[in-house]
């Protein structure tokens, strides 16, 4: 799967938890949300739409070592809410196409927060091979397109 074609496949399946996704529909779709977030944030920055920015200090001995938080851009939070459920549609077929349930999303959260290991987890699901033939989530994409 392409990378236009994996971006129409996500919006257009937008809300859809069910079935399977190859991993170049995954990766592709992850290529395309973190580039234009990445346009936006530079755009917010030139434009100074910044929402909940603070400074704060923090001391280091006998100094105060300032702490700034730019916060988030406005144009960078509202695309980010946009693609919060077609993001993790595409998360979950990932994951039924690895043979996991959707509640691993859970799983890799509780790890982050517990120990920050649910990216290792997170990274390794996503990069794994889809299981071969059906499985109880639906057919192989890739054998579907081949």
């Amino acid at each position: 799967m392409g990378f236009v074609e994996a971006i129409k496949h996500n919006f257009s399946h937008y809300a859809d938890f069910s079935g399977r996704a190859q991993r170049s529909q995954y990766w592709w779709w992850f290529l395309f949300t973190t580039v234009v977030e990445l346009i936006l944030n530079f755009i917010d920055s030139a434009l100074g739409w910044r929402v909940g920015a603070s400074e704060t200090d923090i001391m280091v001995g006998d100094q105060a070592v300032p702490i700034v938080n730019q916060g988030t851009g406005v144009l960078t939070l509202i695309f980010a809410l946009a693609v919060l459920i077609p993001t993790l549609a595409v998360f979950v077929r990932r994951l039924h196409d690895t043979g996991r349930s959707a509640w691993w999303i859970l799983w890799i959260a509780l790890l982050n927060i517990v120990c920050f290991i649910g990216a290792i987890f997170w990274l390794v699901f996503m990069v794994m091979a889809g299981k071969p033939g059906s499985n109880k989530y639906g057919d192989n994409p890739l054998e579907q397109s081949a």
